[in-house]
């Protein structure tokens, strides 16, 4: 960046004109700090964004994705990586907002930012009290790209260590289509069956993928709304 003017450099531009003005790439150069022996930051972040496939693809990189990147190393990954974690946690609600979630879309606008790009398919459940607040939402389950296996004694235990009145089930599809499959359809037979013996409502499971989502309840597959 040493070629650049200095009020163009990245980090100059920002204190000038503010990080909304700065472009993608730019903003990857802070974070990077600098270049490397090849190249400047901003030629290392323009390699970056290319081998992800834009900004979006951080999303859903990994660190030895970003790694075969001449110039990322173990290090300059982690900060690529948590620089995205920190943004992402910014678009969810604080736990302590105690969010309640009344729809479907209020549902899937809560766990899209945090689940809905991620690369492997996690499943998890929204835990919610009598008034449908949210207590906490954690992932029970890591799979492969194609499948999460998740048990109803998982599921339940945590709910009920929750002291939850109902919950949400949610899975993310990483293939960005968030169709229910067939297994997806079993499964919340199975959880709603046994959220009926422990006396926790499944209210309705959510499908994430990327910036969509798929709710059952909407698709008239599941009777209980979120109310």
């Amino acid at each position: 960046m040493k070629d650049l003017a200095l009020h163009d450099r990245p980090r100059e531009k920002l204190q000038r004109l503010g990080a909304a003005a700065l472009g993608d790439n730019e903003l990857v150069a802070i974070v990077l700090g600098s270049g490397c022996h090849e190249c400047g930051a901003l030629e290392l972040a323009n390699r970056l964004l290319e081998r992800t496939g834009g900004l979006h693809g951080l999303t859903r990189t990994t660190p030895g994705a970003l790694r075969l990147v001449r110039g990322i190393g173990a290090a300059r990954a982690a900060q690529v990586l948590a620089a995205v974690e920190l943004g992402r946690r910014t678009l969810a609600r604080a736990p302590a907002d105690r969010a309640r979630l009344t729809s479907p879309q209020q549902v899937a606008d809560y766990l899209l930012p945090l689940y809905g790009s991620a690369a492997v398919e996690q499943f998890g459940i929204v835990m919610l009290d009598t008034k449908h607040r949210v207590l906490r939402a954690k992932v029970l389950s890591v799979g492969s790209l194609d499948s999460a296996v998740v048990h109803p004694r998982e599921v339940f235990r945590e709910a009920t260590a929750a002291a939850a009145a109902a919950i949400v089930l949610f899975h993310n599809h990483p293939s960005g289509d968030p169709t229910p499959s067939p297994d997806d359809l079993r499964l919340t037979t199975r959880m709603r069956h046994a959220g009926e013996i422990m006396g926790i409502a499944v209210v309705d499971h959510i499908i994430l993928a990327d910036q969509r989502y798929f709710s059952l309840v909407e698709a008239g597959k599941l009777a209980a709304r979120v109310e």
